[in-house]
């Protein structure tokens, strides 16, 4: 696999290499071995698949401590925009964001480390996504910053008259309201 670093440290894209003949493709998807080599050593204990129509924007979402999660995403069918935002207080790219395009074509994977929150937007006529996560769902320990925060900078790609979001994800706080429970200073994989 090729791991490929963004603009902000630990975020980062994956690219596996693709084996293609007259018979169509074959690719690893995860070796445990190579990425905690290339990326960082992470224990995945949960798989998630979601099922999108265009114009759906899930996020942006995280788990506070100490259920916090890391998360590797596809996009198995259809095209997705995936984005991470660093909420860690004192981080030197706090509400910055990377943005990267998803597709069943490209077979990119994307990894969001704990103290990031994570969403994505559908962008074709349906989208089937799936997660790895590194943590069990705890819906007490459920946070979300606003997926329509203007400030975040964040270019969709959809028509915001388009966008079709949960209920939970209309109330979601904007970043400058926000009081993070993750600390840039304090490493979110210790035990």
């Amino acid at each position: 696999m090729n791991v490929i670093e963004t603009s902000i440290p630990g975020v980062v894209i994956i690219e596996p290499r693709i084996f293609k003949d007259a018979r169509g493709y074959f690719f690893e998807s995860y070796s445990k071995k190579e990425f905690d080599e290339k990326v960082r050593p992470v224990d995945f204990v949960q798989d998630n698949e979601s099922c999108s129509a265009y114009g759906v924007m899930r996020g942006l979402h995280f788990q506070r401590p100490p259920f916090a999660q890391s998360k590797l995403v596809r996009c198995v069918k259809g095209r997705v925009l995936d984005v991470a935002v660093d909420i860690r207080k004192g981080s030197p790219t706090y509400g910055r964001h990377v943005a990267v395009e998803l597709t069943e074509d490209n077979h990119r994977q994307f990894f969001i480390p704990r103290g990031f929150a994570h969403g994505f937007a559908v962008l074709s006529d349906i989208a089937v996504f799936q997660y790895k996560c590194d943590n069990y769902y705890h819906p007490e320990a459920d946070g979300g910053i606003s997926i329509q925060d203007e400030s975040l900078g964040i270019d969709w790609l959809i028509d915001p008259t388009k966008a079709i979001l949960s209920e939970k994800d209309l109330n979601h706080s904007v970043l400058a309201g926000f009081d993070s429970p993750f600390d840039f200073n304090i490493d979110q994989y210790k035990k």
